[in-house]
């Protein structure tokens, strides 16, 4: 959702490409963004999306805020890359007031959702859908003012090839704007939790040895892939997003979903005893985090904004 946030998608990292819009589930081991029949995995990846995003909903005012500072006025098509949910979409829709929007998203059931939620917030004429894996190009899009990519492009499999498709949709002096982050946020307070100090600390050293094989892009330098792309970087920027007391409402609940996927990743990868505490904190007793009261939300997020040089013939 750059939040930054899927960050579309939010800005989150939730599976393999919705955003905060944010938005991507980097708990998960596998590919939820793709094709796939279990639609109870759809709903919980719709629900992580959707409260990353509202968790992270000031970033992303912010967020969108300083783009529509950099493409002026004017911006009338823009393409969300992993919609996700639509939490992108709709921010766009709301900042950019004169635009249609085309979820971009390899999902139907995501689309699907999106499109729903576009009609109920009486959104449905400004905004079309593709269905398409990010990385595959934007066959039929051409002329875009902005294209907004949250924690998606880090998914695909040839990130060159997905900027040199993403720059033939821009028109000539378009923007795109690359919202990423260092994978789910963190919640737990840095002291002792479940009688297991540094707890969450070695789940995400654990899980970064996961991502390393499954998610290589992860981290990426950008900016020098943008720039090799043909685009020419204005802005880069990261942010350290720390949220306490009073926290926004829900985050137990999300706490409680990013770290129970994180549970299920790290079966046979992690110390069992760091399991085992890790269970403590979802199996719904006193130490369950949708009932704690000492909760930090931590997240690192990044945004490159880089534009398709303005001359057609460069």
């Amino acid at each position: 959702m750059t939040s930054a946030a899927s960050p579309s998608h939010s800005h989150a990292p939730t599976p393999h490409h919705h955003g905060p819009g944010h938005h991507h589930d980097h708990g998960s081991d596998h590919d939820h963004g793709h094709d796939h029949a279990d639609t109870g995995q759809d709903d919980v990846l719709a629900e992580v999306l959707d409260l990353d995003a509202a968790v992270f909903a000031p970033y992303l005012t912010a967020l969108t805020g300083r783009i529509a500072e950099l493409a002026g006025d004017g911006v009338t098509q823009v393409v969300d890359l992993g919609a996700g949910t639509g939490a992108g979409t709709f921010a766009l829709l709301e900042r950019f007031p004169r635009a249609r929007v085309t979820a971009v998203d390899s999902s139907p059931a995501m689309l699907a959702r999106l499109v729903e939620a576009a009609r109920a917030k009486g959104l449905g004429d400004r905004v079309d859908t593709l269905e398409t894996d990010a990385g595959a190009g934007l066959a039929g899009l051409g002329d875009a003012d902005l294209v907004w990519a949250s924690a998606s492009l880090h998914h695909v499999d040839d990130p060159a090839a997905a900027l040199t498709g993403v720059r033939a949709a821009l028109r000539p002096g378009g923007l795109l704007a690359v919202a990423e982050l260092d994978g789910m946020p963190r919640f737990l307070p840095d002291d002792a939790v479940a009688g297991r100090p540094g707890l969450e600390a070695r789940c995400r050293e654990a899980l970064e040895g996961l991502h390393a094989e499954q998610l290589p892009h992860l981290g990426a330098d950008w900016g020098a892939l943008l720039a090799a792309a043909g685009l020419t970087v204005e802005e880069e920027r990261t942010e350290r997003l720390e949220l306490r007391e009073p926290l926004p409402a829900r985050v137990g609940q999300y706490a409680h979903i990013v770290l129970g996927r994180i549970h299920a990743a790290l079966d046979g990868r992690a110390d069992p005893a760091d399991l085992a505490a890790l269970s403590t904190l979802l199996d719904g007793g006193p130490a369950d985090v949708r009932h704690r009261d000492d909760l930090v939300v931590r997240s690192t997020r990044q945004l490159w904004v880089a534009r398709r040089p303005a001359d057609p013939t460069a």
